[in-house]
Order: structure tokens, then C-alpha cells, then sequence
């Protein structure tokens, strides 16, 4: 019995050109230089960033990226360098098959805005410091005062629950922290205060906050206050 029949070798000779074929593909395509760089921003609604920008900055980390190859283009390294951008909060990075690299950016987003006599910058979504953009302003509430006052977190769930409730996102426009902590909060289109006491209660308040609201349109009383209290779970106090 032949071991090795014409059939087998012809076998044999056609994986090894396959793995041949597929080996010399594999090295052209590491060995490809990157022909260009294409940038997109995932919320393009909020440009604090340009694609530009993020162009700029590629190719100031990677100064060669026209000219280096696939295989010597080391994406984990890039990718770290892009996310450390105080307006970027995650990118991803990848080379298409023709030479492209890509980049895939989301932007941070602010909550709030902390305007001191040192500067100004965002509180982002996570509770983080966000620098402002030359290019964009986002419409949050505008925090000042003792922001030392009151922990970050406590301050960055405030502003998140205003920023994901379309009435409180449209009504409240600013954010004053006192000495004790204690927050006061300016509205849109009224001249009443709200003093919303300490940071405890975030929901409860709001919530009162709202059916308040809601019943004085009705009864077209918001015009009569000068301060909404919001300091007492059970009840709303309004002084006129």
C-alpha cells in the first residue's frame, strides 16, 4: 500500500501554497506604511473638539505616522496618549486594511460649570475637572461659591440629576454652594431663589421641586416668591 498517492502530494503542495500565500499577504500588509488619518467624533452636536484637533494631535504623538508601517505603529501607546486629552474620555484606535488610521473619539461631558476669580472649567458626567473649549460652550448651570464646601460627588450627583431631567436641565441655570454646604439655586425665568439645603434628599427634592412648580403655573402664583425652600422633605415652603 503506497503511503503517499498523487492525490495526497497534490494536497500537501496546495496547503503549503495557501500558507505561503497567506504569510507573504500577512507581511505586505504589516509592512503597509499609513496613508492617511481619519478622525470621528462620536457626539458631533457638542464639538469641543475638531477632528482636526484630534489630527493634530496624532501626528504630534506619532511624528513619522506617514511614514512608519502598520507592524511598527504601537496603537495601545497612541490610544493611552489620546485618552489622556482632558476633553476626550475614550477613543479607539485601529488601522484598516487599505493604510487608514482611524480613530473613533467620544468627548466628555459637562454637568457644570465652576466659575472662580482663578478660572473656569467643567465638571464632566464622571464628577472630574474638564477644561473649557475654544470651540464650544456647553449650556449647564453655573457653579460658584465655597465649592471646597461640599464633596465631589455629592456636588456631581446634583448636577447629573439636573443634566439628565429635561425640566430641571431647562429650569435651573445655576448652582451657589455656601459656606455650610448648603446649596442655593438660581432658575431661568423667575427671580425667586431655591434654597435647596444640604445635600441630602437629591431626589426627594427635586421631585417636590417639580409638583410645586407644576401647581403654581396653574395657578399663576410663581411670580409672588422670592425664595423657594426646599430644605424639608414633606413640604415646600415659598416666601414672598
Amino acid at each position: 500500500m503506497k503511503l503517499f498517492t498523487w492525490t495526497n502530494i497534490r494536497l500537501v503542495l496546495m496547503i503549503m501554497l495557501v500558507l505561503f500565500l497567506f504569510s507573504f499577504a500577512s507581511m505586505r500588509n504589516e509592512n503597509r506604511k499609513i496613508t492617511k488619518i481619519d478622525v470621528k467624533i462620536i457626539d458631533e452636536d457638542t464639538p469641543f473638539l475638531l477632528p482636526t484637533m484630534v489630527n493634530k494631535l496624532l501626528i504630534e504623538k506619532n511624528e513619522h505616522s506617514k511614514t512608519i508601517t502598520k507592524e511598527g505603529l504601537d496603537l495601545k501607546r497612541l490610544e493611552k496618549s489620546v485618552n489622556n486629552h482632558d476633553l476626550i474620555q475614550k477613543s479607539e484606535l485601529f488601522v484598516s486594511v487599505d493604510g487608514v488610521l482611524k480613530a473613533v473619539v467620544k468627548q466628555k461631558t459637562p454637568v457644570g460649570r465652576v466659575v472662580q476669580e482663578t478660572g473656569s472649567f467643567y465638571i464632566d458626567y464622571e464628577g472630574n475637572r474638564m477644561s473649557l473649549s475654544e470651540n464650544y460652550s456647553a449650556r449647564v448651570p453655573l457653579v460658584s461659591g465655597k465649592i471646597d464646601a461640599v464633596e465631589n460627588e455629592k456636588l456631581s450627583e446634583v448636577l447629573k440629576m439636573i443634566y439628565e431631567d429635561d425640566f430641571l436641565k431647562k429650569n435651573i441655570i445655576g448652582v451657589q454652594v455656601v459656606s455650610s454646604g448648603n446649596l442655593i439655586m438660581q432658575n431661568r425665568n423667575y427671580d425667586y431663589t431655591i434654597d435647596f439645603g444640604k445635600i441630602i434628599n437629591i431626589d426627594r427634592k427635586f421631585k417636590n421641586y417639580k409638583a410645586f412648580f407644576q401647581k403654581a403655573v396653574l395657578d399663576s402664583t410663581l411670580n409672588n416668591y422670592k425664595k423657594i425652600n426646599l430644605k424639608f422633605t414633606q413640604q415646600v415652603v415659598c416666601i414672598k
